[in-house]
């Protein structure tokens, strides 16, 4: 019985495998040998930083310098990776730090923001509540490039709107309508569509460092 299921293991780590290389694109170059492993920790840093278009604007928004992106943005970033509701001044720079890198210098307000409330009593800033819409900000990787560095990679950003009862609306981030599938449906068709689809998408590279085995986000641009 352990037998069998060490095999089935097996067998769904090379499907598993197998579908990131379906879904992404290596630029074949000799240096350019890109594992599943890495695949993998590029998508979760991403996704680490990636928000909400009705709390942040956008939900990757375009940067050529960390410390000028957009704000908000920031230190919901920060807000969004911290594991504990109610932290202190240290622990919010420490977090920004960690996201963004050594180059990251903004300092957050003392006196707090949108993101963080300040207690005076505790000295401590507590995390605001986030209301989100039916529309769920996603993004598709679609192809990676290994520099000396890091990482050159580029995404199709795309909404999955849940308001409907039967169906799942997959948009553009104009809001146009490109195709649905069933609310049951997985994430691959999804995929597809977009695929199928990448012209009417919004495409962005994203500029990832190795730093200090910490991968940091250098810079946003529109393709």
């Amino acid at each position: 019985m352990r037998k069998m299921l060490a095999i089935i293991v097996i067998l769904v780590i090379i499907f598993i495998s197998m579908v990131i290389y379906k879904n992404v694109r290596i630029s074949n170059n000799e240096n350019n040998n890109v594992s599943v492993e890495e695949i993998g920790k590029i998508e979760e840093k991403i996704k680490s930083i990636y928000m909400w278009k009705e709390v942040t604007g956008e939900a990757l928004p375009e940067f050529q310098d960390i410390n000028n992106a957009n704000e908000k943005w920031i230190w919901e970033v920060v807000k969004n990776n911290l594991q504990n509701y109610e932290v202190t001044y240290e622990e919010i720079e420490e977090e920004a730090k960690l996201l963004f890198g050594e180059k990251f210098n903004k300092q957050f307000p003392k006196e707090g923001n949108e993101s963080f409330i300040y207690n005076s009593e505790t000295n401590k800033y507590t995390a605001t509540e986030v209301e989100l819409d039916q529309e769920e900000d996603s993004f598709l990787l679609e192809n990676i490039v290994k520099t000396e560095s890091g990482y050159e990679v580029e995404i199709l950003e795309y909404l999955e709107d849940y308001s409907q009862e039967n169906s799942v609306v997959i948009k553009n981030t104009n809001e146009e309508e490109i195709g649905r599938v069933g609310i049951d449906d997985s994430e691959t068709k999804v995929q597809e569509i977009v695929k199928n689809n990448k012209d009417r998408f919004i495409k962005k590279k994203i500029y990832i460092k190795n730093e200090n085995n910490n991968l940091v986000i250098e810079r946003v641009e529109k393709c």
